[in-house]
């Protein structure tokens, strides 16, 4: 017995061994994998972005306020005769719409109240309470004095509600116009400007339309005072585009060189409608071996007055073949996500838009070594999110912020996230994101005559309120995020943020600009403990631009603060090109 059991220690030695191995193998295996499909899955995230913002055009209409000079708006010292006024006062169809103007009047140290007020002095007092609605959008509406006695003391002003009458196609337009979905305003309407506006802005969102809106004053038997036409001219033309793009922004594990192809149809189901299908593949480039990866993204959207729906799906593959002690593995993803969006403009005026949304998304992932799939690493997720933005126009300037709020649940049986059991992610996450973007154009005195300059600021930021799967992370290090760094290797932690800077000058006329850029971002939280660093600068200097249909942007970029073992490339050259047809 004791001799079976010497003979046999041995072979237990051996075999503990080999499990062991084994076991790190596969942990090490399984670390790989979660690492490089988070990579993976952020990247295409930050590729559909970027996919979006080309193809997804959002126009900004602004129509000047045809309002009173301001001559007209000043009351005289004195005038003969006069009355004086102890009261301000509109009546008249609709007056309850328009009560807000008399504060233009009534309010303030140079108020119409306790004036001596003739002729002269009553028709600036009309002007300003004009100037008040016309700022609303009312631009056809009108503020008339009717004959009264002023001895009461009390003035009265008639309003005359500016209505619309038709909203019609001029004579041959495109016979694929449609109208009932893009101008958020119907006959009989009080028209407003910023009515017009939104019907323009939806006319326009497909690439391939020109439009222009009249207004025009009422005319005929059956026309009656206030009442105006909106006339609108079309045209589309033919409602297809291809765009070929190319970059070098994919991994080296999975294709350094990345191509893609986008074709578009405009207005296809005749309702301002936009739909897009991309699909994109790697070109090589990067680590030898064999490895690859792939993706492909639908879109479809459509207004309806202040509303915008839409729908976008999109699946990633990719692989890569790693060589091990005796054998090579294949590591192998996918993932596929999906999501319908609704938004509405709640308010508009002439400097401001106010956007509320809801978004509902479903997502799924599944990790493969050799063919067989990771269980454990098998994902399936569900939520919705809910978003608030602003959009302001300070002069030449623009400032455009969002806040968004995302929430996961356990519809579309979501399934719970493998760190769930470590307190170290979850399916039902919660995230505060926030978006900032501001861009002034200018231009100063050079030798050579006035130059054209762009400063421009990027801020994203990421708050959790629980402990998030690396797919939710917030991810800084390539050229989406902070620039000057390669992008093979990244932080990722569950909170942080980058501020993007940006100086550009136009050369000449020609369409064509060098930039400069000087980018920050920090990411922090549970996640980040392990992490090599949790700070990242780098500075960039590229030119963009285009001819015609092609445009592109070739950068040069070098890191300048990075944690200590931190690989990247001394000097990153990158490029992005883009074909359209």
């Amino acid at each position: 017995m004791e001799c079976r059991h010497g003979r046999r220690a041995p072979y237990l030695r051996v075999g503990a061994f080999v499990i062991w191995n084994l076991f790190s193998l596969a942990a090490y295996a399984g670390a790989t994998i979660i690492d490089r499909a988070a990579q993976e899955q952020l990247l295409q995230q930050e590729r559909e972005r970027q996919l979006r913002e080309q193809q997804e055009i959002s126009p900004d209409v602004r129509i000047p306020n045809p309002a009173s000079p301001p001559e007209l708006l000043v009351y005289p010292d004195s005038e003969s005769p006069c009355f004086t006024i102890s009261s301000v006062s509109l009546i008249g169809e609709s007056a309850a719409e328009f009560q807000f103007a008399l504060s233009s009047v009534t309010d303030g140290n140079d108020s119409a109240i306790g004036r001596c007020l003739g002729a002269q002095g009553i028709n600036v007092a009309m002007s300003r309470i004009q100037n008040a609605i016309i700022a609303r959008g009312f631009v056809t509406t009108r503020v008339l004095a009717a004959p009264q006695d002023l001895n009461s003391s009390l003035l009265q002003l008639t309003v005359i509600p500016g209505r619309v009458r038709k909203i019609h196609f001029a004579e041959g337009v495109s016979v694929r116009a449609t109208k009932w979905n893009a101008i958020p305003v119907q006959r009989g309407d009080i028209l407003n400007l910023r009515d017009i506006e939104q019907g323009l802005e939806n006319f326009k969102r497909v690439p391939t339309t020109e439009v222009d809106i009249q207004i025009e004053p009422a005319e005929g038997p059956d026309a009656k005072p206030g009442e105006s036409d909106v006339i609108i001219q079309y045209q589309q033309r033919f409602p297809f585009r291809l765009t070929i793009s190319a970059d070098d922004a994919g991994f080296d594990s999975t294709g350094k060189y990345q191509a893609g192809v986008t074709l578009s149809g405009d207005n296809l189901l005749m309702l301002n409608d936009l739909f897009y299908v991309n699909y994109n593949h790697d070109q090589g480039g990067g680590e030898s071996g064999k490895r690859g990866s792939d993706g492909q993204t639908i879109h479809y959207s459509f207004p309806v007055g202040y509303w915008l729906f839409g729908f976008t799906t999109s699946s990633y593959d990719y692989h890569q073949v790693v060589s091990g002690i005796n054998q090579s593995y294949t590591y192998s993803g996918r993932s596929e996500n999906s999501d319908v969006k609704a938004s509405r403009l709640i308010y508009r005026n002439a400097i401001n838009k106010t956007y509320l949304s809801f978004r509902g998304f479903f997502r799924k992932s599944s990790n493969y070594i050799n063919d067989t799939e990771i269980e454990v690493q098998k994902r399936r997720t569900a939520g919705w999110e809910l978003g608030f933005r602003q959009t302001w126009y300070l002069g030449q300037s623009l400032l455009d912020y969002k806040l968004a709020y995302k929430r996961g649940t356990g519809a579309m049986n979501a399934l719970k996230a493998p760190e769930e059991s470590f307190d170290e992610g979850t399916s039902r996450m919660e995230i505060l994101t926030a978006d900032l973007g501001f861009d002034l154009p200018f231009s100063v005195k050079a030798p050579w005559g006035e130059q054209a300059l762009r400063y421009s600021t990027q801020f994203r930021g990421q708050y959790n309120f629980t402990p998030l799967t690396p797919q939710d992370r917030l991810s800084i290090g390539n050229r989406y995020t902070v620039r000057g760094f390669d992008g093979q290797w990244t932080l990722s932690a569950d909170n942080g943020w980058f501020l993007r800077n940006e100086m550009s000058a136009l050369i000449a006329n020609t369409g064509q600009a060098v930039y400069w850029g000087l980018d920050y971002g920090e990411v922090g939280g549970q996640s980040s403990d392990l992490l090599l660093g949790k700070q990242l600068a780098g500075i960039v200097m590229g030119l963009r631009g285009g001819f015609g249909g092609f445009s592109y942007d070739l950068f040069v970029g070098k890191a300048l603060k990075k944690p200590k073992g931190f690989e990247t490339a001394s000097t990153t050259v990158g490029f992005n090109l883009n074909l359209t047809f």
